[in-house]
């Protein structure tokens, strides 16, 4: 196995479970990939590198497989009833906590006939969900697939599946246009598609918006109980004590291939270690047709390689004395995510930037607050702040605000997050006077850490239509089959995507381990 992120490690532990004798190599001195936690502002404050949200690990059907070993392994998980909400400039704020009656009852201070279709959409999503997530769970394309269809158009009917179609490639705007009235509730739904790169008129992104308001208001949130790395550290300990091994420092150089097929890789040290099954890449394939296989090219390594990024990310990091003081209200402390994404103009405008190499003026901010809902991540009385910064330039040629001079991020990453720690103080007022300490990764700083993340894309590949679903990394090769024999691709730029969910490593494990 290469690479030790989260499919990585859910594969190998699979494996190993079934009698595979499994070695992940991991470049960094700690596992993970995007999801990591290090104390990287003062000692005794905890922060989440880059993902925070563990929802997707902890209803897939990986952990439910291996919830006893995982448990054991000191894997943990800090729930949050208050799951996400937006802060609007007028000082208001709308947000979706698990009490259903709580949501509804502040969606109708705004718009009743919104409420009672919220309440009708959460109440039907309990027996729409087991048909989404049984096609999530699936190869793509495959005869589970079919079935999966087959099943919801039994259980449905041909009109449920037809809307499910539609919504599958709408656009956030026009998915919410048609089922709600109030601006602030759809804004706020759309806020998600921008957790991945669907500005509100890019076709696929709905899916988005409403698979994450209504599971987060049908499940709440789940955080790692002390950190996201719960379940890295949680994975590796699996593995170990399954008979695996996880190296870290470990870089591999190439991947040995005789006769069309991968036998083993080539580490950096010059060390060979042979392959009798199987090697699995958990890299983004630029990576790995671009560079550790050059040499073996064909005409599907070639598509491979061209996965397309999405726009960058920056990530900064705050210690806190206290909580932000939300201007829209102190309830909003409570929340695990505040989105700062208040119209579709705003949000359209940052994308297009972006994809423009301009510094938007006003990016769209995903402020978390993982103290409010987890205490051990700091000192007694003191918080961090997770801030996600979207969508960004990987290359900048000009500012939209024509205040920072065109340069590499190295050179203007403190002047940006200036501006975004400017932005979250319109909101909560006096922001500045509690930070302790800082980071702030910029882009860069993200590919460096994590090569998959190329140009700074925290989601490894744009998931517009043309690279989802069957097309997730190309098509013809989405089923984590490469054109080289026993070598096989997992990942956030397999699918089915990027997040927490060990989708990808899973049902690859599985197949290969027949079970």
């Amino acid at each position: 196995m290469i690479g030790a992120g989260v499919n990585g490690l859910a594969a190998a532990l699979h494996l190993a479970s079934k009698g595979w004798k499994v070695v992940v190599l991991e470049r960094a001195e700690v596992a993970g990939g995007a999801v990591k936690t290090r104390e990287v502002t003062l000692p005794g404050f905890r922060h989440d590198l880059y993902a925070m949200n563990l929802g997707l690990f902890a209803g897939s059907p990986f952990f439910a497989a291996h919830k006893e070993r995982l448990t054991a392994a000191g894997v943990g998980f800090a729930p949050a009833a208050r799951c996400f909400a937006t802060a609007f400039p007028d000082g208001t704020w709308l947000g979706v906590e698990q009490d259903l009656a709580t949501t509804t009852k502040r969606i109708a201070a705004i718009s009743p006939g919104d409420a009672e279709h919220w309440r009708a959409l959460a109440t039907a999503f309990g027996s729409d969900a087991p048909h989404f997530f049984a096609l999530l769970g699936c190869e793509m394309p495959s005869l589970q697939a079919l079935r999966a269809i087959w099943s919801a158009w039994r259980a449905k009917g041909t009109a449920w599946v037809a809307d499910q179609a539609r919504l599958l490639v709408a656009s956030p705007r026009a998915w919410l246009d048609e089922h709600f009235a109030h601006e602030k509730l759809k804004v706020m739904m759309a806020a998600w598609g921008m957790h991945l790169d669907f500005a509100p008129d890019v076709a696929g992104g709905a899916l988005f918006a409403y698979l994450e308001s209504m599971a987060e208001q049908s499940f709440g949130m789940l955080i790692g109980r002390g950190g996201a790395d719960t379940i890295v550290s949680g994975l590796v300990r699996a593995i170990t004590a399954a008979g695996g091994d996880v190296r870290l420092s470990a870089e591999v150089s190439a991947i040995m291939v005789a006769d069309g097929a991968a036998n083993g890789i080539v580490l950096a040290s010059g060390e060979r270690i042979e392959a009798r099954r199987a090697v699995i890449a958990n890299l983004n394939p630029r990576i790995l047709f671009g560079g550790m296989l050059k040499g073996h090219a064909s005409r599907g390594s070639d598509r491979l390689a061209r996965l397309r990024p999405g726009p960058a990310t920056m990530m900064i990091h705050l210690a806190l004395a206290d909580l932000p003081n939300w201007r829209a209200g102190a309830e909003l402390r409570g929340f695990a995510y505040v989105h700062l994404a208040p119209s579709f103009a705003m949000m359209a405008r940052t994308y297009n930037d972006a994809l423009a190499g301009q510094l938007p003026a006003e990016p769209v901010l995903v402020v978390g607050q993982p103290t409010a809902i987890d205490a051990s991540r700091a000192p007694p009385g003191r918080h961090v702040l997770w801030v996600q910064v979207r969508a960004l330039p990987a290359r900048i040629v000009g500012d939209a605000a024509g205040e920072i001079p065109a340069a590499s991020w190295e050179t203007v990453k403190d002047a940006y997050a200036d501006r975004v720690i400017g932005l979250i103080e319109r909101y909560a007022p006096g922001l500045r006077a509690n930070i302790l300490a800082r980071a702030v990764l910029s882009p860069d700083d993200l590919e460096r850490d994590n090569p998959n993340l190329v140009g700074g894309d925290s989601v490894s590949g744009s998931h517009h239509l043309d690279q989802n679903f069957l097309f997730r990394p190309a098509f013809g090769w989405s089923r984590y089959r490469t054109p080289v024999q026993r070598l096989f691709m997992v990942g956030a730029s397999t699918w089915p995507g990027a997040g927490t969910g060990p989708g990808s490593g899973f049902l690859l494990a599985r197949r290969l381990a027949g079970a």
